[in-house]
């Protein structure tokens, strides 16, 4: 993702974005910049909007919610369509109150669609089309299975060169966005990021990075995923099924849910669903990771040094400007 530098407007309100591979501390974080900075959080967690999907999510406990005001979790059920549109709509109207209010918004979590949606707006085709993405799916599927792992990929470069030019041939993900945002509009989707150029900012931002490193964050993550199964996450699943929230539902599709579903089924074990958990927990660090490298406004900041980043966000709302990029990973 690369967002346009362009300045906010004049006299736009402080936002400040917690971001960073899952598992880094972003929680606890923001509720403690919450506290010094009379702020409040508002999610940006694409699956910490779901009720009673808590576990396995990792949402923030009752008492952590009561510890600072919270916003945009547990607004939907897990059968109702959630867009980065409908979110980025929630969110700003969140942003309104709390700005209104005269305190700092916290735009904390890690999925990029819904923090690049709330802090600049969505192209045209932005928004998801879940049965031509499950199409695109099962194509990409059928070619990797025919031993053609770049067909989609080739499909694009027909369609959107630029597009091509720019995903790599194994990003399956980028690959199959590209396609859906060209299947819907009729335009490729390199010629719609153009023209939108990501310009509705209306917020003074500062892009937090939060990151303990990759192999901290892999002993973390591991202990979590075990943490998660102690917890009670299959029988958080089990509640679910009951409930009539199936398997094919894309919230239970999700990491964790769908490793536990199985067990839920008896087709499989928790000690071989921890090991599968752990291994794609990880490789989702990764790719957020990526995703946050393209912000070039993003700051890389540790979690280890906590005085490091509350003097940076005091120094961003005292300066009333938005932040400058001042260091890449």
């Amino acid at each position: 993702m690369t967002v346009d530098r362009k300045q906010s407007e004049p006299g736009a309100q402080p936002v400040v974005v917690v971001t960073g591979p899952t598992g880094g501390g972003k929680t606890a974080l923001s509720i403690e910049l919450c506290r010094r900075f009379d702020g409040e959080v508002v999610n940006a967690d694409s699956m910490q909007v779901f009720r009673f999907m808590d576990i396995g999510t990792a949402k923030p406990s009752l008492e952590e919610r009561a510890a600072a005001p919270h916003h945009l979790f547990d607004i939907a059920t897990p059968d109702q369509r959630f867009s980065a549109g409908l979110f980025a709509e929630k969110a700003r109207a969140a942003a309104k109150v709390i700005h209104q209010r005269g305190r700092v918004v916290f735009l904390t979590g890690g999925t990029g669609l819904y923090i690049r949606a709330f802090l600049s707006g969505l192209i045209a085709g932005g928004e998801a089309d879940p049965e031509l993405r499950e199409a695109l799916e099962r194509e990409h599927a059928e070619g990797v299975a025919d031993g053609e792992p770049g067909r989609l990929h080739r499909k694009l470069q027909r369609l959107d060169p630029e597009a091509a030019e720019r995903i790599h041939p194994n990003d399956a993900r980028r690959v199959i966005r590209a396609l859906e945002i060209q299947g819907q509009s009729g335009a490729p989707a390199s010629e719609l990021r153009a023209k939108h150029n990501f310009s509705d900012r209306p917020y003074a931002t500062l892009h937090l990075a939060i990151d303990p490193g990759k192999e901290v964050l892999k002993q973390r993550l591991e202990k979590r995923c075990q943490a998660m199964i102690d917890a009670g996450l299959l029988q958080e699943v089990r509640k679910l099924r009951e409930m009539g929230y199936g398997a094919d539902l894309r919230p239970m599709k999700a990491i964790g849910y769908r490793h536990i579903n199985p067990v839920a089924d008896g087709s499989d074990t928790l000690a071989n669903a921890v090991v599968e958990m752990q291994r794609d927990t990880c490789r989702f660090a990764g790719r957020q990771r990526t995703w946050i490298r393209a912000v070039p406004e993003a700051e890389w900041l540790e979690p280890q040094n906590p005085d490091a980043i509350y003097r940076r966000v005091e120094e961003f709302l005292k300066s009333g400007s938005r932040a400058q990029p001042v260091t890449s990973r």
